[in-house]
């Protein structure tokens, strides 16, 4: 049950479309579920804002299907990342309203698209750290974000990337996907005054480590605030950013209403004392 599931429900109960008993039985309906080979979370949306998601490799094309059918019957939304060839045309012939990206291999199903919420942007340092910041966009669209991306906006060429301020300055959070020396999250960083999520890829040369190199580079980041994932980790960048315009926005509601009176402005004094008189 997801919490936009939940919240309907409740309404329902409060309008008495549903008694409370019939309520109840919704939301203990069980929480998990024992394949053979899997135990399913069907309420990990409830507790998290994420709901469970499917790692394509090491899965055999059986379990796979086996896995995303169950998940999609229950939850209607279902993300499946990095699914091999084989994977990605089995599940299209099972579920021909899926639809798979072919650059990142992600595998999405979902009955009915979210509202949209806050702005991600998606920046890569280069082409070929798109499968990554693909993985990145699609996981933060699929789980409710708007999405822009930028690409091949690296350090060596840093006009490229000044020519979209006004989109940086715009996003809630920048998502910003990178190899080689990994030095673009810091310039980002340095640009805008919003939450910036580097992601380290595994695209460069010997002495890059695959990937170890750029990740040591963002993590010592002079600019300050930038939040570091692992190498490639695209789909986690996401999941962290994808929830900052959420929070965001519920904070602003909830923060008080600030007076509008100017700061450092003294305290008016009793009337009395206005007045010329004594207290």
């Amino acid at each position: 049950m997801r919490p936009d599931e939940l919240r309907a429900l409740l309404a329902r109960v409060r309008r008495g479309a549903v008694t409370p008993a019939a309520a109840a039985r919704a939301i203990a309906e069980a929480p998990i579920e024992q394949l053979e080979f899997a135990t399913l979370d069907h309420q990990r949306a409830l507790r998290t804002g994420v709901p469970e998601v499917v790692f394509g490799p090491g899965k055999s094309v059986p379990d796979l299907v086996a896995i995303v059918s169950r998940l999609y019957a229950r939850n209607g939304l279902v993300l499946a990342t990095r699914v091999s060839e084989a994977g990605s045309q089995a599940l299209l012939r099972a579920f021909p309203e899926a639809r798979r990206y072919e650059r990142s291999g992600i595998v999405v199903l979902r009955k009915r698209a979210p509202k949209p919420r806050g702005r991600v942007l998606v920046v890569c340092a280069g082409t070929s750290d798109l499968p990554v910041a693909e993985e990145a966009a699609v996981t933060a669209e699929t789980l409710g974000s708007r999405v822009e991306q930028v690409a091949d906006v690296g350090v060596a060429g840093l006009h490229r990337l000044l020519a979209h301020r006004e989109k940086l300055r715009g996003a809630r959070v920048v998502v910003v996907v990178a190899g080689l020396e990994g030095a673009l999250p810091s310039v980002v960083g340095g640009l805008v005054d919003r939450p910036v999520i580097a992601v380290p890829t595994s695209v460069g040369y010997g002495a890059h480590f695959g990937g170890l190199a750029p990740l040591l580079a963002m993590l010592n980041s002079c600019a300050p605030g930038v939040t570091v994932v692992n190498v490639n980790n695209g789909f986690g960048a996401a999941a962290r950013g994808g929830r900052v315009p959420e929070r965001a926005r519920e904070g602003a509601r909830r923060s008080p209403r600030r007076s509008r009176a100017v700061p450092g402005d003294a305290t008016p004094a009793p009337a009395a004392l206005r007045r010329g008189k004594r207290a």
